[in-house]
């Protein structure tokens, strides 16, 4: 691989066939508040409140790892249940393809890439939008595809259904909508083995 300012990913190549990873460039991929113990995750939510990121509004009430920590369990369950099997206790959270909405939660964006053919995806799970929305039941709405946690096979019939999700980029629009298919990776192995070449550099899209 070239200088890191020479590595930006070709656009030519369908987004669609792979798993995106956004992050910042200074902490890492990978990251996650629920591989803390609660009061550790608490510490760097707070922080990441004062330091006044996207993340802050979704904790207006104190209670996001609570309700994280509740959502994450649902979901592994449901999972199973559908013949998912997870080797983690919580999930690594990616996307299908690229979304300029989740660039902007970062000052220097940077994601990983791995093509959904090299996954074992009987430790995939997936939701329509994302998760922490799909499980909230005060907007109301009653789609189908809220409260519920898909295979692979079953997302792809959902977005042949519904379209890809294609919210603007507007912090006024409404938290619930659906931006992007997330997906929950209930696993480290492709994490580990397609992590060091796909770093690439991200540079936000006028």
């Amino acid at each position: 691989m070239g200088k890191e300012s020479d590595t930006i990913m070709p656009e030519s190549q369908d987004s669609r066939m792979y798993l995106y990873h956004y992050y910042e460039r200074e902490n890492g991929p990978f990251l996650s508040l629920s591989d803390l113990p609660d009061d550790e995750a608490q510490r760097v939510q707070d922080a990441l409140k004062k330091d006044g990121t996207i993340y802050a509004k979704r904790d207006p009430d104190g209670r996001y790892m609570f309700y994280r920590r509740m959502i994450e369990r649902r979901i592994r369950e449901m999972f199973v249940a559908k013949g998912g099997k997870p080797i983690r206790q919580t999930p690594r959270y990616m996307i299908i393809g690229e979304c300029d909405y989740c660039r902007t939660w970062y000052r220097e964006a940077r994601f990983i890439r791995i093509p959904i053919s090299a996954v074992d995806l009987t430790t995939v799970s997936f939701t329509y939008g994302d998760s922490f929305p799909t499980f909230d039941p005060t907007h109301g709405d009653k789609s189908e595809y809220r409260q519920n946690v898909y295979t692979y096979e079953e997302i792809t019939e959902i977005i042949a259904k519904y379209g890809w999700p294609n919210v603007p980029c507007d912090e006024d629009v409404p938290y619930w909508l659906p931006r992007y298919v997330e997906a929950q990776v209930w696993s480290d192995v492709p994490l580990s083995k397609f992590e060091p070449e796909c770093m690439v550099l991200m540079t936000r899209r006028k």
